[in-house]
């Protein structure tokens, strides 16, 4: 595959930007001409073209009066003020962090009111904070349609779940609804909450909103999981037995036992730091690589913690290990073959679970293979749902 970046962590979220234009939330060139004025490993330098382009759009959009024009320009500001906040989380109290997400949030939502079937977003009690949650229809009928629930990982958001696999949903006529944890972006950012590994906590209150929902079949849920989020979905179905399928992508079996602990340049490294300056100062080194130095700032702000050590021991506790026996549903369990993240887990998921899960491998040969297929929505959205259609819709 042609690189973004000479840096892979860059190359990778380039790709994932990229891949928004599938479902209308980025646009192939601009992305392109970002990639060439980002210098790589300068987290500095990503998030300010990423903040300019955004801008840039947002000044077009003040003349602008088709619905059709604004929905799109709106979609691919938000998709760009998204990623001009994504490498800034090293520094807690960075001033832009909550005004990146504000703006943000205005785009998709103007954006979104010009959708066919509008979404609408509300706020559900949880365990310890408030859950957000995006609720698209699939119609304004009163038909009692299969609904998909999406929840992101380590670091997307409600938003960018809509331009992954909420479209392609909502062109099958299924409803989805987005939702939001503690550690992620809403519940981080504005509640100042971090992650748990209790997800049937966060889970069961939106199956409860569901169940008020006129227009949802609620035999027939399925709960997709993206990237850490897997773990996350295949953890709440062992608990909540309302949930009728599960898409673990990319099949996350055992937090730590991932390539991001590794003991060379993984968290792993890092855990002998035992004050939040002391890590502060490997954020911007540029002989850790990219990956483990995004993934250690972004992580103790994701998990509110301040040292490495209270990451590792929090991350713990992030595991199927003698829990996947409780899930009684089918599972998708999907392997990136190229994934550089959670390389080997999907395989343990599979072993874990038996004939209860449903395990393909999407690959390079199908460009594919990159961490939750990237840059191959319409492909990967059309395996995942043709079974989904099959094991649970037509069932």
């Amino acid at each position: 595959m042609t690189r973004l970046s000479s840096d892979e962590s860059f190359h990778f979220e380039l790709l994932r930007l990229l891949a928004h234009s599938s479902y209308g939330g980025a646009d192939v060139g601009e992305v392109l001409a970002m990639s060439s004025e980002i210098r790589p490993g300068d987290f500095e330098s990503f998030s300010a073209v990423l903040n300019k382009r955004a801008d840039r759009i947002l000044e077009q959009r003040k003349h602008m009066t088709n619905d059709i024009s604004i929905r799109d320009a709106m979609f691919r500001a938000a998709s760009y003020y998204r990623a001009a906040d994504f490498y800034i989380h090293g520094n807690w109290d960075d001033p832009r962090i909550i005004p990146l997400w504000d703006k943000q949030t205005l785009c998709f939502d103007e954006a979104m009111a010009r959708i066919p079937f509008p979404g609408y977003r509300k706020e559900l009690p949880g365990p310890g904070c408030k859950i957000s949650i995006i609720f698209f229809p699939a119609s304004n009928d009163s038909e009692k349609r299969p609904t998909v629930i999406i929840g992101s990982g380590y670091d997307g958001s409600m938003e960018e779940m809509y331009h992954l696999h909420g479209a392609a949903i909502l062109e099958r006529g299924w409803n989805v609804i987005c939702y939001d944890g503690p550690g992620q972006i809403c519940t981080r950012r504005y509640q100042g909450v971090g992650f748990t590994h209790e997800w049937e906590k966060v889970l069961s209150p939106v199956v409860d909103f569901l169940e008020t929902i006129p227009t949802v079949d609620i035999t027939k849920l399925g709960l997709m999981g993206i990237s850490m989020s897997g773990l996350f979905a295949a953890r709440a179905a062992a608990f909540e037995k309302r949930i009728a399928a599960v898409f673990s992508i990319d099949g996350l079996y055992n937090f730590v036992n991932t390539p991001v602990f590794e003991p060379a340049h993984g968290l792993a490294a890092f855990a002998h730091l035992k004050d939040f300056e002391s890590a502060a100062a490997l954020f911007h080194n540029p002989s850790i690589p990219t990956t483990a130095r995004w993934a250690l700032s972004h992580g103790l702000w994701a998990f509110n913690v301040k040292t490495p050590a209270e990451y590792l021991e929090k991350a713990k506790k992030f595991s199927l290990v003698g829990i996947s026996d409780k899930i009684e549903c089918p599972v998708f369990v999907a392997c990136a073959e190229d994934d550089h993240f959670f390389k080997g887990q999907p395989e343990a998921m599979r072993d874990a679970l038996g004939d209860r899960a449903h395990y393909h491998v999407f690959t390079s040969e199908d460009a594919a293979g990159e961490h939750c297929h990237v840059g191959a929505s319409r492909h990967c959205n059309q395996v995942l749902f043709d079974w989904f259609e099959k094991e649970i819709v037509n069932a």
